[in-house]
């Protein structure tokens, strides 16, 4: 923005409108110079970047994990909202404690019962702003500027943004199809150890990995918590996911067995609704107080009525029904991607075959770049999540990620119809 533009511009805009456009023109450089070396980290979510771009009409949009919220009994639930605020608003509308209210602490141990931890206590739970809250809180009490966290490759985004934003050191363990490879791990600590490196945790997410719908074996799980704690490394476990398995029971949680060494973190975003921004971590008796205090300045207290809400869902629905409802739903529209990506995709592209959870992640061969192919699909009227936004490395990705969660079958095959000849061109132009 120039004075001259300004000057152009004077003849059509009021006066005032000129004089905050030319504070913001000014104040905006002279700004820079506050920001933090943290700031510096910020960067704007590749996810978000393609869910504002996947609310345009006529998009199949097989990009964003969210819940299929149209399966929830929504009159009832506003009655229910409704009956908070009408009988208990003074409460519901008040601050609260900040490590959350209690009777839904206790409920959450109750839904943790049914993933499989079954010795969980309602004073070690801290309820926080969704399970990326959580995180952040872990991350500030656990982390320097420089130390290391590991991951697997690939991971979650939001964590990444986390610990980009706290200056941490993201280094990655490679997964195959049963998940994280525990002699990987061991030998990726130990070079990094060697190297003289501070590794404070490793975050992962065991069930339906988020973006590759990959699970962790059962028989890996105790050699993970084993590797680290000889280490002493903490395991900061992120299940979103677990109760949404396609067949059977949940697979026992890293935590289930170890709760001195894992930091459990669950969150009703996928199993009820995310909008609420409802979360939890179960921490270790032995680092709870830390914990909840870096919490509790965080947020200074979670959301009094949105706790009530989920309280009252968990108490006077049938919220286990609910969660076999998505099961089924699910499973349904996982099958319908995985049916159209082996009637539509072109030679040299492979995918998982998730056992639940949201999403499937596609491989396409060496030399093809996913982030390029994005404009490609839009034009064609499909969106997806290219692979380089779940990792660190800044090196071009060969893989991307699809979500069935939100979208029915009949909108995912046609999602897949018109993303194949895009990814077919690119493989041919190798």
């Amino acid at each position: 923005m120039t004075h001259e533009t300004l000057d152009a511009a004077a003849a059509l805009l009021p006066a005032e409108a000129i004089d905050a456009i030319e504070r913001a023109a000014t104040s905006a450089h002279r700004h820079e110079d506050l920001f933090s070396e943290r700031a510096a980290n910020i960067k704007q979510s590749a996810v978000r970047d393609v869910f504002d771009i996947s609310m345009r009409p006529g998009l199949v949009s097989l990009a964003g994990g969210s819940p299929y919220l149209q399966s929830l009994p929504l009159e009832r639930l506003a009655r229910t909202a409704a009956g908070i605020i009408a009988e208990d608003g003074l409460t519901a509308l008040q601050y609260g404690g900040g490590q959350g209210m209690e009777e839904l602490r206790g409920q959450i141990c109750e839904v943790m019962a049914a993933e499989g931890i079954l010795d969980a206590l309602p004073e070690n739970v801290v309820i926080t702003a969704g399970s990326q809250s959580a995180q952040d809180v872990a991350t500030k009490v656990f982390c320097n500027p420089g130390d290391v966290v590991l991951v697997e490759n690939p991971t979650y985004v939001g964590a990444l943004n986390t610990f980009e934003a706290y200056q941490v050191q993201v280094e990655t363990v490679e997964m195959d199809d049963h998940g994280l490879v525990p002699e990987l791990l061991g030998a990726r600590i130990a070079a990094l150890q060697t190297a003289g490196k501070n590794i404070k945790f490793l975050y992962t997410i065991p069930n339906f990995n988020n973006p590759s719908g990959i699970t962790l074996a059962q028989d890996r799980r105790q050699q993970i918590v084993d590797i680290c704690r000889k280490a002493n490394i903490l395991v900061l476990e992120d299940n979103p996911y677990g109760l949404l398995r396609f067949d059977g029971e949940p697979l026992a949680p890293l935590r289930a067995a170890n709760p001195a060494d894992v930091i459990y973190m669950g969150s009703f975003s996928k199993i009820f609704a995310p909008g609420l921004r409802i979360g939890w971590a179960l921490v270790p008796e032995h680092l709870q107080r830390r914990y909840y205090l870096a919490s509790e300045a965080v947020t200074l207290c979670p959301p009094t009525l949105n706790q009530m809400l989920v309280s009252a869902y968990l108490r006077d629905y049938d919220w286990k029904g609910q969660i076999q409802t998505y099961r089924v739903l699910y499973a349904e529209r996982c099958q319908a991607m995985l049916a159209a990506l082996a009637e539509h995709m072109p030679d040299g592209a492979s995918w998982t075959s998730p056992e639940g959870g949201f999403f499937v992640w596609v491989t396409l061969p060496d030399g093809v770049d996913t982030y390029p192919l994005l404009k490609k699909a839009i034009d064609a009227g499909v969106v997806f999540i290219p692979g380089a936004a779940f990792t660190p490395s800044d090196e071009p990705s060969n893989k991307l990620r699809l979500a069935f969660s939100a979208v029915p079958p009949d909108a995912i095959t046609e999602g897949v119809r018109r993303l194949a000849p895009v990814l077919r061109e690119a493989i041919a132009a190798l």
